[in-house]
C-alpha cells in the first residue's frame, strides 16, 4: 500500500512559478513510476508528466519546456517544478504511482493523492 500526499499548490500570477511535492509512504518508493495529472473545472483529468524508476521523464506538449518532474528516492518524494505558468494551467493537480509506467500514463495507476489546487491569475 502506498499513500501519497501532495503539497505546494496555491495562487500565482501568470508567468510565475510553483513547485509541487508529493510525499509517498512505504519503503519501495524507488520501485514505482510516479506521475502528475491535473483536472480543470468541467474537464476530464489529464496526464501531465511521468517519471520512471530510472528517472526517465515524459510530458504532455502543453507543459514541455515549462514543467520539470523529478524524484528524490531518499526522501520518497516526487516534484513538479512549474515555470512560466499560464491561466490554462489552473487545475487540481494529483500525484499518482504505479509499478507499471504504461498504466500510470493512461491514468489507471494504483495509487492517487488527494490533490492540490493550482490557480494562475491573468
Amino acid at each position: 500500500q502506498v499513500q501519497l500526499v501532495e503539497s505546494g499548490g496555491g495562487l500565482v500570477q501568470a508567468g510565475g512559478s510553483l513547485r509541487l511535492s508529493c510525499a509517498a509512504s512505504g519503503r519501495t518508493f524507488s520501485s514505482y513510476a510516479m506521475g502528475w495529472f491535473r483536472q480543470a473545472p468541467g474537464k476530464e483529468r489529464e496526464f501531465v508528466a511521468v517519471i520512471s524508476r530510472f528517472s526517465d521523464s515524459t510530458y504532455i506538449a502543453a507543459v514541455k519546456g515549462r514543467f520539470t518532474i523529478s524524484r528524490d528516492n531518499a526522501k520518497n518524494t516526487v516534484y513538479l517544478q512549474m515555470n512560466r505558468l499560464k491561466p490554462e494551467d489552473t487545475a487540481v493537480y494529483y500525484c499518482a504511482a504505479d509499478t507499471s509506467m504504461p498504466a500510470l500514463v493512461t491514468g489507471t495507476g494504483d495509487y492517487w493523492g488527494q490533490g492540490t489546487q493550482v490557480t494562475v491569475s491573468s
